[in-house]
Formats: structure tokens, C-alpha cells, sequence
């Protein structure tokens, strides 16, 4: 019997032939990446007694989540930060304004196929979208790493989802996601790894598979993985940090569970408050107004969302009393937005831009919600009280969904609204 992906960059990690599902193993990664948690981290490094981070080189540092910093204790960790990046001479670190940690990974070339790569943040499955093996790990897993660079990891069964024909404009692979954690379940997909297979995933571009990789995690998995494809290695040609060897699961492998779905079928979709898995057709909450619409974050702020938006909001302004706010997922994605009129184009319909960075996503700043306020985001969560308020609500759609409902002042099915022609 064949193997899975999951099993064989486990193996060649483990420098074993071969492992078995549920077979633990010792594995160095390639990549270890962490964020604005990494002052707390520090602190827990600190504790275990060991004065230098073993491999300095294997760290990758994004200030990413409260830039720039919103409160004095902020500030302090962001300075602590700053001054144990350079006590332990770790030169992959990008302070804050670059972007968001799981868009400048892959940008700057550190998230290659066949690679194994863990981060102190869960979606950390993003990576998968390029071909590695790419997990969330705890701070203080984190912690041990810098010490011992090694890390043991549990190998994991693996669902395929075989994703047929071709979406259907406006439906994009955040409706696509959306209606698979519907249908799994926040939890189906527990410790698994799933695989995003099929025609549909193979016509995506690399930023539409970062959708699916990066919301793998709102379904339980470990990681998200796509095939590398010449698209990928297009993207990667000019980027990346070291050279690099797909790997590919074989033609036999075994899974847990295959599904199916039919991408000329799928809707618009969106996820209810407040859980990411309460996702029905846009048609079933067409009209539930609406105070604040947010375009971007690692899920849905890359180029490709930023022009999906901006068709909809091309000559027309924000609905009365409502709230637009725009986060590229990073500078180059916001210099590249100038370029292409894009940033005008969301400035003149009323929309507030954004530095790049996770802020209204967590709701540690920009743009947090008050009691009985509505959201409609591109985020990858809507947990109560995320977002500010435990008395507001969040929804989350696609940009095309978000952008139309922005205008209309009410959640609108995307298909039914008059799009501009020129973004």
C-alpha cells in the first residue's frame, strides 16, 4: 500500500523508510516561525536553562498581529522582541509593516514543497498551500525548539478531498472552504491531514490554495496540503530561500476518508455566528444588515481578493452607516494595490486602509466591534467576542460577498449585484 503525503515527508524527515499512521516521530524542522507570542515564548526559553537558540537560522520572526503596537505593554513586547532577535542572531525577522506572518512566508521564500515547517500560530496550515508540511504548534513546544530544534510529532491520517469542475464567478475557494467546514464539522478533520485534490483545486491560483491550507485548521486538521504544480513553482521561482524536492503522495496511498464535491454546483457561501462550521448559502441571511465590512487578513487580503473587492465598490460608495475596512496581507501586496488603482478605488467608496497586519482580525485593535454590531468578514474566524463585544456578530464570506454587502448596507448575494468594470 502506498503512502500518504503527510506519511512520507514524515519519513524522510525521520530518516525512516517508511511510517504508519499514529507512528510518532523525531523530526528537525526546516522552518520554525513565530509572531508578536514571541516575548512570551522568550520568556519560557528563558526558564529551560539554555543561553543560545541552537540553530538561529531555522527561525523565521513576524510582527504581525497588534502593529503598529496599540498599548504600552504591546510596545514592550514588540521591543523585547526586537532586542532577543539580535542577542540570539536570528536574521529572518521582519518587524512590523511587512506583512502578516502567513502571507511573507511565503513571499520571501521560506515556505517551499517537501518542507516541514511548525509555527506558535495556528494556521500555520497555510503553508500547506505550496507543497509542506506546515503545522501549529503551543509556545512552549516553540520554546523547546529553539533549544533543541527537534520537535516530536505525531504521524497523522489523512482525508483527501476531491474537488471536481470549476467554480463559477463570483465563487471562490473561501465559499469552496467554507462549505467543506459545513460540512465536516469544526472538529471532522481532527488531527488529520487533508489534501485538497481534483481539477477545480488545480485551476486555482497559489493565492486561492493559501484560502483553502489556511482554513484547514477550522476543521480540525493538522495540515493543508496542495499539490506543487508549475504555478507553484512560477510563484517560488524568484523567491525562494533554498532549493527544494516535492513530494507527492502515491497513486495508491491510503485514506481515512475521500470526499467529494462538485465546484460548479457550490454558492456563495457564509459562516454564522458563532462558529466557523455554521455555514449555509448566502441566499439563507440575504438582508440581515450589517455595520462593518472587512476585507483582507492571511485569509483574504492577497491581490486577486483586493481585485475580486474592488469590483463591486468600483464608483459606487459605502452603504449609510457603514464601516469599510481594507488590510493587504502585506506591503507588497499594498504597493501593488497602489500601483494598480485599487487603494483609490476603496478610498473614494469610504473604505479605511490599512497597514498590513492582523488587527481587527483578533480584535486587538482597528476596527473591534461594539455590543449588537454586525461584521461581515473575509477572516478565517468569527468566535463570540473575537472581534471586540461578546454581544456582536461576525459573519464571514468572500471579498465579492463582503464587497457587495458593504454597498448594499445588507448581506448580498454576490451574483445579483451590479459590478464596475475598470478594477
Amino acid at each position: 500500500m502506498g503512502q500518504t503525503f503527510a506519511q512520507k515527508v514524515l519519513a524522510k524527515k525521520a530518516g525512516l523508510p517508511r511510517v504508519e499512521v499514529g507512528q510518532i516521530v523525531d523530526v528537525e524542522p526546516d522552518v520554525c516561525m513565530s509572531h508578536d507570542n514571541t516575548a512570551a515564548i522568550a520568556k519560557t526559553f528563558a526558564k529551560i536553562g539554555v543561553e543560545r537558540v541552537k540553530n538561529p537560522e531555522r527561525f523565521v520572526i513576524v510582527l504581525d498581529h497588534t502593529v503598529p503596537a496599540s498599548t504600552e505593554e504591546y510596545a514592550k513586547g514588540h521591543k523585547e522582541i526586537r532586542e532577543f532577535v539580535a542577542k540570539q542572531g536570528i536574521k529572518a525577522f521582519y518587524d512590523v509593516g511587512v506583512g502578516v506572518c502567513h502571507q511573507v512566508l511565503p513571499e520571501m521564500g521560506y515556505a517551499l514543497p517537501g518542507r516541514l515547517i511548525v509555527g506558535s500560530d495556528s494556521h500555520t496550515t497555510a503553508y500547506g498551500a505550496l507543497g509542506a508540511f506546515s503545522a501549529g504548534v503551543g509556545r512552549s513546544e516553540m520554546a523547546a525548539l529553539y533549544a533543541t530544534s527537534r520537535i516530536w510529532l505525531k504521524t497523522p491520517a489523512s482525508f483527501k478531498i476531491d474537488v471536481r469542475g470549476k467554480l463559477k464567478d463570483p465563487v471562490t475557494s473561501k465559499d469552496l472552504v467554507l462549505r467543506i467546514i459545513g460540512d465536516i464539522g469544526a472538529d471532522g478533520a481532527l488531527y488529520k491531514s487533508v489534501e485538497f485534490a481534483g481539477e477545480a483545486i488545480e485551476a486555482m491560483s497559489v493565492a486561492s490554495r493559501l484560502v483553502l491550507s489556511n482554513m484547514a485548521i477550522e476543521m480540525g486538521a493538522k495540515n493543508g496540503y496542495c499539490a506543487p504544480d508549475k504555478k507553484t513553482f512560477a510563484f517560488l521561482e524568484p523567491r525562494a530561500q533554498a532549493e527544494y524536492t516535492p513530494i507527492y503522495p502515491d497513486p495508491d496511498a491510503e485514506y481515512e476518508k475521500v470526499l467529494t464535491y462538485d465546484a460548479s454546483k457550490l454558492g456563495p457561501q457564509v459562516a454564522k455566528p458563532h462558529t466557523v462550521d455554521n455555514v449555509v448559502p448566502v441566499e439563507e441571511v440575504e438582508g440581515t444588515r450589517i455595520d462593518q465590512a472587512l476585507l483582507g487578513t492571511c485569509t483574504n487580503g492577497r491581490l486577486e481578493d483586493l481585485h475580486a473587492a474592488a469590483r463591486y465598490l468600483e464608483g459606487k460608495t459605502l452603504a449609510k452607516g457603514v464601516r469599510m475596512i481594507v488590510l493587504p496581507a502585506s506591503r507588497e501586496i499594498l504597493l501593488d494595490a497602489m500601483r494598480e488603482g485599487l487603494v483609490e478605488v476603496f478610498v473614494r467608496a469610504g473604505a479605511m486602509v490599512l497597514n498590513p497586519g492582523c488587527g481587527p482580525c483578533l480584535g486587538a485593535h482597528e476596527g473591534v466591534l461594539a455590543a449588537g454590531e454586525v461584521c461581515i468578514s473575509t477572516a478565517n474566524r468569527n468566535f463570540q467576542g473575537r472581534m471586540g463585544s461578546s454581544e456582536a456578530s461576525t459573519y464571514l464570506a468572500s471579498p465579492a460577498t463582503v464587497a457587495a454587502s458593504a454597498v448594499a448596507g445588507v448581506i448580498t448575494d454576490p451574483r445579483k449585484a451590479v459590478r464596475g468594470g475598470g478594477a
